[in-house]
């Protein structure tokens, strides 16, 4: 009787001990399933959040950082990445962009991501042609080119003021002459300072140092009030920005009632017999020169990336027209090799 005691103590201990890990091992299986659970809602978080670079997949966190590495290194020779690009109709495009516009006198620019100056320099150009033919339309001619050979040596070294530094001269504006309120001005506005730097030194180069304000500042959040400026222009820019929706959003808010929205950017082909020939030049040739002139092979393939990740004319459309653009037009250059959009805050 004793020995049947001692074997049912026995065994009902290790029925508890089996009962106790059978529990644990309960315990940490829901453990690892809600754990695994929030990683896995943890990673749709994640994919939700990320955004391409290149036809690459980041975080959207790690677009600006990594844009801006990118327009760092080939900044020097930005000219020469555009000339490649385009085989140098990116002139050409740009003074038809200028012509586009068409700014009157007492115009308030705003070109964004436009830290070389190209837009900035033609439309200064552009207004004081008409402010010397005294001329409510000025026609596009071959006087109006902007020529890099004319050079002026006087000027100062870079400097870039900060969201603060601007809205202190905005607001010290305020108290001056109606009269002077009238004169056109231009500012350019770009996040990167090595850009800014090359604007810089061709407006110093070109006389015109004195005719641009330089801001740093990113196109997702403009350092600039409301209702600040009659034109916004960004040429070849917006695709590198994260949130494309903001950007357009922001050049709505500083744009006065009336005001025109202008964006020049890479675009898509339909002809296939010109779209193969393209991509062809574009994936195989672009980057090579880029390591050849600027031993940057990265910087220009993801470059010719971004373009194909741009969307499409009509699609560029409609994002525009979402964030409150009307009569909302674009025009194919080059057989939509790049195209010119168009839309007016009313």
């Amino acid at each position: 009787m004793t020995s049947n005691m001692a074997a049912l103590r026995s065994v009902s201990l290790r029925l508890s001990r089996i009962s106790r890990c059978s529990n644990r091992i309960i315990v940490c299986r829901r453990n690892l399933s809600e754990q695994t659970s929030s990683d896995e809602s943890d990673k749709e978080g994640e994919n939700e959040r990320r955004t391409h670079f290149g036809f690459e997949s980041i975080a959207e966190g790690d677009k600006t950082g990594k844009v801006h590495e990118v327009f760092s290194n080939v900044a020097s020779k930005y000219d020469v990445m555009n000339d490649a690009m385009s085989l140098g109709v990116h002139r050409l495009w740009k003074d038809q962009f200028m012509q586009v516009l068409d700014p009157l006198p007492g115009t308030r620019l705003l070109d964004v991501a436009g830290g070389t100056g190209d837009i900035a320099f033609r439309f200064i150009k552009w207004m004081k042609y008409k402010e010397q033919q005294k001329l409510p339309k000025a026609s596009m001619g071959s006087e109006f080119r902007l020529n890099p050979m004319e050079t002026d040596d006087s000027g100062s070294e870079a400097d870039f003021p900060s969201a603060e530094d601007y809205l202190y001269r905005e607001h010290q504006g305020d108290t001056s002459d109606a009269e002077e309120k009238k004169d056109s001005r231009v500012v350019v506005c770009d996040i990167n300072q090595d850009m800014l730097e090359v604007g810089k030194e061709r407006a110093k180069e070109l006389g015109l140092e004195d005719d641009i304000t330089w801001v740093t500042g990113n196109a997702e959040e403009l350092p600039f009030p409301d209702n600040s400026f009659d034109a916004y222009t960004i040429a070849f820019g917006i695709r590198n920005v994260t949130h494309i929706e903001k950007a357009l959003c922001e050049a709505y808010r500083v744009l006065t009632p009336g005001g025109r929205f202008l964006c020049l950017e890479f675009s898509q082909v339909d002809n296939p017999l010109i779209s193969s020939v393209y991509d062809l030049y574009s994936f195989q040739v672009i980057p090579v020169l880029g390591e050849l002139i600027a031993s940057d092979w990265k910087s220009y393939q993801y470059l010719v990336e971004s373009i194909r990740n741009f969307p499409r004319q009509d699609d560029f459309v409609q994002m525009i027209q979402a964030a409150g653009f009307r009569m909302v037009t674009y025009n194919n250059l080059t057989y939509g090799v790049a195209a010119i959009h168009s839309g007016f805050k009313i």
